[in-house]
């Protein structure tokens, strides 16, 4: 791997995938065949990832701090939580989503443990869209 490589992450010629890789290349909707000039844009992961995970922080802030404390507070209108909480946490997940294909789409090198920690935020923001949806039945 060259130094320009190893410093965005991305490997300049993909190895041979394995069946595990395969499986998410599936899943993801990844093409076969080495990543194109786009897709291996240096920053691209990036920029998703991090607005992927302001969206999700900011579905925490206004289901963990916001509605219950602040909104009660200022005497504003109690309950309307999941209203916003709901649209908020499917934006959160369809970037979350993204990311995590935007990583595999460039054969970043931290691929795996990028899926790791998106499944792990979209996991607590499905926790909380499901709170939600039960609170509005």
């Amino acid at each position: 791997m060259t130094e320009a490589a190893t410093a965005t992450g991305v490997d300049p010629e993909p190895a041979t995938r394995s069946g595990p890789e395969n499986v998410m290349c599936r899943l993801l909707g990844v093409p076969d065949g080495p990543p194109t000039a786009r897709q291996r844009r240096d920053d691209a992961p990036y920029r998703i990832f991090n607005v992927a995970m302001i969206l999700s922080g900011l579905r925490c802030l206004l289901s963990y701090v916001v509605f219950p404390f602040v909104t009660p507070a200022l005497g504003l209108a109690a309950g309307v939580g999941p209203w916003i909480g709901i649209p908020i946490a499917v934006l959160a997940l369809s970037f979350d989503f993204i990311g995590i294909r935007r990583f595999w789409l460039a054969d970043h090198r931290l691929k795996w443990q990028m899926t790791v920690v998106y499944l792990a935020v979209m996991g607590l923001v499905t926790y909380l869209l499901v709170g939600d949806v039960v609170h509005l039945a």
